[in-house]
């Protein structure tokens, strides 16, 4: 089992914590880390996007001119894609775009992406984060001892001084056990996670 430090909000290391390697020791499959991000963002795009082809456009019953004599290439309809007004070649439609991993993938993608956090050593395992009031400053000061500025920070429970505090700093991102995710957690420098969220993780996916 790897072991990583465990530090107070001042910065001071105060103990250590083994990691479970079911969950934190995995071997990284890149392919899965790349499915479940693209996963991810597929699923929070819209799909609204229409357009009208030349067969739903208004107008363009009559044909415009006469086939042969006048000089002018052929037309048939004003409604068709080359003139002004007419219908686009290819219109897009709406669809879904959800890209579907089953509960093995999403799982194992999970744990990949927490393991190449430790081997990166990008993991901070703090002994407890809790403020009494809502201060930016002082949530700052944290992230500050701590060295890190891009930073996701998951907790096992809901804090709402401390969500609060973070709200107002955009390279700061706070996450519950239950609502990590694969993109997420690639996509911030360093991942700060306490030590009762780390035995919540390990309950969950060992």
């Amino acid at each position: 089992m790897a072991k990583v430090s465990v530090y107070n909000i001042e910065g001071s290391q105060v103990g250590e914590i083994e990691l479970n390697d079911s969950v934190f020791g995995v071997e990284v499959n890149e392919h899965l880390l790349h499915m479940a991000v693209v996963a991810q963002l597929a699923a929070k795009r819209q799909g609204t996007q229409s357009a009208k082809t030349r067969s739903e456009v208004s107008g363009g019953g009559k044909k415009p001119w006469r086939q042969k004599g006048t000089g002018h290439a052929r037309q048939g309809s004003t409604r068709a894609p080359q003139w002004t007004g007419g219908g686009v070649v290819f219109a897009p439609k709406p669809r879904v775009y959800t890209i579907k991993l089953n509960k093995k993938e999403r799982r194992l993608a999970l744990k990949s992406a927490l393991t190449s956090r430790v081997n990166e050593n990008k993991l901070i395992v703090l002994d407890s984060l809790n403020m009494e009031e809502v201060k930016t400053k002082k949530f700052k000061a944290v992230m500050d001892n701590l060295k890190v500025s891009k930073a996701l920070v998951v907790m096992a429970e809901k804090n709402e001084n401390v969500i609060l505090s973070a709200r107002n700093i955009p390279s700061v991102k706070t996450a519950l056990t239950n609502t990590i995710n694969v993109y997420d957690i690639l996509k911030y420098d360093t991942v700060v996670v306490t030590k009762d969220a780390v035995n919540a993780i390990q309950e969950v996916y060992a």
